[in-house]
């Protein structure tokens, strides 16, 4: 038996700059960091030569080829493993919520199918296969951020340009990072969302606005300068930088922000917070605050009916966690 655990992750400033639209034009630049939320994925040999699969459904098929879940379906035929397996997958935060759990998944069921197989695959490894996967083969209107956060763990500077991916690990003192750590809280406002259709305007958007286009410029600088402050071990900006990237993203595409979000927000920024940002594609998920702790009660009150995640940073990345007989 394998089992993998592979972070989620959340994305400060630059998010939108990895999708192909900007990235092959121009540099794109994320800084994000890897999160103590996990996905799990269990793989054993079945008891015959079916693959049963179970995930938010099941499955229990004869070839790989009849395996509806595509990323499964795909991640076996590049593994090389086409049947005999029973593969499981736990998440602790459900999909479609923000925090890149699609694209940790993958990473996951990568890294447990080779470790079956007797295989120590590379961070970097993991990251180009699903995004071959994900982009290439799926077709699916995503970035580059979301694989290398998941793969590599840690609070980094992750930059684009074509298919060229470099992930800069941010060096900074330890008080630092628990400071900034202890600043941040993580509101779940219920629901979930397909971020395709999102992406896919996001990025036609890009292509066909000049105005759109020079949005993301402005969001990659963003990105530089939050690495600049935090190389210095300086977090005095960082809520000003993550509430100028909030208000940029909203004017990127129809249906980031909608009227309830920006009623939770409003409330955090009038009880104290500094800035914040709603995760992932948008729509709905988690709402990210920035607040100094002498505030964060007042915020807490304030977005009272919302709940709350503890939020921790991840420094691992996917890791088989249990390998077995």
């Amino acid at each position: 038996m394998i089992i993998s655990r592979t972070p989620l992750r959340v994305s400060f400033v630059g998010g939108g700059t990895d999708l192909p639209g900007f990235c092959n034009k121009e540099r794109g630049a994320v800084v994000s960091t890897a999160i103590k939320k996990y996905v799990y994925i269990v793989i054993h040999k079945s008891f015959d030569t079916k693959n049963i699969l179970a995930y938010s459904k099941r499955e229990i098929v004869d070839s790989v080829d009849q395996i509806q879940n595509t990323r499964i379906r795909e991640a076996m035929k590049m593994t090389g493993i086409t049947k005999g397996i029973e593969i499981h997958s736990l998440a602790e935060v459900p999909a479609g919520t923000g925090l890149g759990s699609s694209s940790s998944f993958t990473i996951g069921l990568l890294n447990a199918l080779y470790a079956y197989q007797g295989k120590f695959v590379s961070a970097e490894r993991l990251a180009k296969e699903a995004t071959e996967i994900e982009i290439n083969i799926l077709k699916e209107p995503i970035g580059r951020q979301d694989q290398y956060a998941a793969a590599f763990g840690g609070l980094n500077k992750i930059e684009f340009l074509g298919d060229d991916v470099k992930i800069r690990p941010i060096i900074c003192d330890k008080k630092t990072k628990q400071k900034l750590q202890n600043n941040l809280l993580l509101f779940y406002l219920g629901g979930e969302r397909e971020a395709k259709s999102i992406l896919s305007q996001q990025n036609k958007n890009i292509t066909e606005d000049e105005s759109i286009f020079k949005m993301h410029l402005n969001m990659r600088t963003l990105a530089d300068e939050m690495e600049r402050y935090l190389l210095n071990d300086d977090i005095s900006k960082f809520g000003e930088l993550l509430h100028k990237n909030w208000l940029l993203k909203q004017n990127l595409v129809k249906g980031i922000s909608n009227e309830r979000i920006n009623n939770y927000y409003q409330k955090a920024l009038n009880n104290g917070a500094i800035g914040g940002k709603l995760l992932g594609a948008g729509g709905t998920g988690f709402l990210l605050i920035y607040a100094e702790p002498e505030k964060q009660n007042a915020v807490r009150k304030a977005l009272e009916d919302l709940r709350e995640y503890a939020l921790e940073f991840d420094t691992e990345g996917s890791k088989i966690i249990y390998l077995g007989d």
